[in-house]
């Protein structure tokens, strides 16, 4: 694995781990369609403004599709689904839900992207979706809601969808137009559903709330996705997709370390999963005669 490729897979997985407590934090100020909308059409913003001398890469007429698909999947139904669902079902149960992502694009990028199928990548997101499990058991208390796990399992499938559609159409479209434009779409459509659902008066505009904003314009949303993009371009869908379980992983452990939660067995357990889940899924065989694949079709 390249180095440049690892960092930038290390910065994401920090960026989107440290997100959960600090929009936790958040949270308690403005109401969450709201929060996800202003985060997403800021940072769209902010993007498009810095890179707006490249702007005769945008080819809208060319590209207009790509940019209304990712803002759709990726933001609108991915963080509005994710928002209201999060209302409905414990917070570790609805985590393991939206992590059942990784097991989706393995899937679909063997069938639509012909990316390989081995039997230690299958063995690896199974083990990874099980650890997602482990560390989230604490968190499974609370009334469970049909709706919200049908919420929960449609965020993860546009999510996943997302995913595999961004691999594919990657190398038709300039990588940070297409995130900026996401977050634009994404963000106005949030924003139009927030403002018919919850109140603007509602947030209170002090150092936490503002804080928070800026960190998901800047890191949690425009960087991340950046970097999101560019790993998918670069690398498998399945094996970046993979590495996203140790979101919830770290997001834990920084709740342990800095809000005084318990190290329990079962995180520990989730921990040594998820390491060995990623090791299975990026492992090469050294001979092909030892390799057993699954050929993909290629989609159309």
């Amino acid at each position: 694995m390249k180095l440049k490729w690892f960092l930038m897979m290390a910065g994401l997985i920090i960026i989107w781990s440290v997100s959960w407590p600090i929009y936790k934090v958040a949270l308690v100020y403005t109401p969450p369609l709201l929060f996800a909308g202003m985060r997403c059409l800021f940072g769209g913003v902010l993007l498009g403004a810095v890179i707006w001398k490249t702007r005769d890469r945008i080819h809208w007429r060319k590209n207009w599709k790509i940019y209304v698909v990712t803002g759709t999947l990726n933001i609108a139904l991915f963080y509005g689904l994710q928002t209201v669902g999060l209302k409905l079902v414990p917070s570790g149960l609805f985590s393991v839900i939206v992590y059942f992502q990784p097991i989706l694009v393995g899937l679909l990028a063997w069938l639509w992207l012909g990316e390989s199928m081995t039997l230690p990548k299958v063995l690896g997101l199974i083990l990874g979706f099980l650890g997602v499990i482990s560390v989230s058991a604490e968190g499974f208390s609370g009334h469970v809601s049909i709706l919200g796990i049908i919420l929960g399992i449609l965020s993860a499938l546009s999510w996943a969808l997302g995913t595999v559609y961004t691999k594919k159409n990657s190398y038709s479209v300039d990588s940070l137009w297409m995130v900026a434009f996401q977050c634009l779409i994404g963000g106005c459509v949030l924003m139009i559903a927030g403002l018919s659902s919850e109140n603007w008066s509602s947030i209170v505009w002090n150092d936490t709330f503002i804080w928070g904003l800026s960190f998901g314009t800047i890191l949690g949303i425009a960087l991340s996705w950046i970097l999101y993009v560019i790993l998918v371009k670069t690398g498998d869908a399945s094996v970046v997709a993979t590495f996203t379980f140790l979101v919830p992983m770290l997001a834990v452990i920084i709740g342990t370390v800095l809000l005084n939660e318990p190290f329990t067995k079962l995180l520990f357990l989730g921990i040594v999963l998820i390491v060995a889940s990623i090791y299975l899924v990026n492992k090469k065989q050294k001979q092909a005669s030892e390799q057993i694949v699954i050929q993909g079709k290629m989609g159309v």
